[in-house]
């Protein structure tokens, strides 16, 4: 593919979608990481795009992402993540500073946040909002544009905060759980939540059983990197199997609390 071609065809690809990495711009353009590399330079210096850490995002994205609306997902399985939130809350110390990821099941934390002192960093503007509100609780956001439909704050640039944070463990919601990882829905929460992994010791994963049959085709992490995995008492034999092989410790919750303690490999 010559030039003007490649460089047609990755504007092409920013305009569809609000991060393209660099991965799959190389297998668009079937060419070498450096040549595509040299292509998002030469964009970017003409301002059709913007050169990002791993890709490139267009100059004038709309603020959406792939995936279901915060305030859809947050009718669904209400019981099952406040349970989960629950469980979640009490791996939590005070004084100890933790990451808290956007989502409609680490939302739910925040009910039992409120008497704790700790730091707390996050990029959804709910759980921000209602500890600022209700507790003592130090809170620090990231840099980046608000996505208003996940009711959080992305940047897939380097300079927006996170690296200045370091964390005892990081909560997080998932779009599904399976043997290849924690799935995702967009590549700019990917991008967005692989920072926010680099800053914490322990990646916590809150996902009700439904999570498991869900699948996407992006990866945010493998289940090597998950430490632990709450999910409700729906889980099925060989979902909580895949997990044990993995060496995750696996809690399983119910409506009313804990049920379950702890499996692991």
């Amino acid at each position: 593919m010559h030039e003007k071609e490649r460089h047609s065809a990755i504007l092409q690809a920013v305009k569809e979608r609000p991060v393209v990495t660099l991965e799959e711009l190389v297998a668009l353009t079937d060419s070498s990481e450096a040549t595509v590399r040299r292509d998002i330079t030469a964009l970017d210096a003409q301002n059709q795009l913007r050169r990002i850490r791993g890709g490139c995002t267009a100059m004038n994205q709309t603020a959406h992402l792939a995936g279901t609306p915060f305030s859809v997902n947050a009718t669904k399985h209400v019981a099952q993540k406040r349970a989960i939130a629950r469980a979640a809350a009490d791996l939590c110390r005070d004084g100890e500073p933790i990451i808290i990821n956007g989502g409609t099941t680490t939302s739910q934390m925040v009910q039992f946040l409120t008497a704790r002192v700790m730091p707390v960093f996050t990029n959804s503007l709910p759980i921000a909002e209602h500890l600022l509100k209700h507790s003592k609780n130090h809170v620090t956001l990231p840099g980046g544009t608000i996505y208003r439909e996940q009711n959080i704050i992305l940047s897939p640039f380097e300079n927006d905060m996170t690296q200045n944070f370091s964390a005892r463990r990081m909560f997080t919601s998932a779009q599904g759980i399976g043997p290849f990882g924690v799935m995702e829905s967009d590549p700019l929460l990917i991008l967005a939540e692989q920072k926010l992994l680099a800053q914490a010791d322990e990646l916590i994963v809150l996902a009700d059983s439904s999570k498991f049959r869900q699948h996407s085709s992006l990866v945010l992490c493998k289940l090597s990197r998950v430490n632990v995995v709450i999910t409700d008492s729906g889980i099925e034999d060989r979902e909580a199997q895949v997990l044990r092989e993995a060496g995750v410790m696996l809690m399983i919750v119910d409506v009313e609390g804990v049920r379950d303690s702890t499996l692991s490999a």
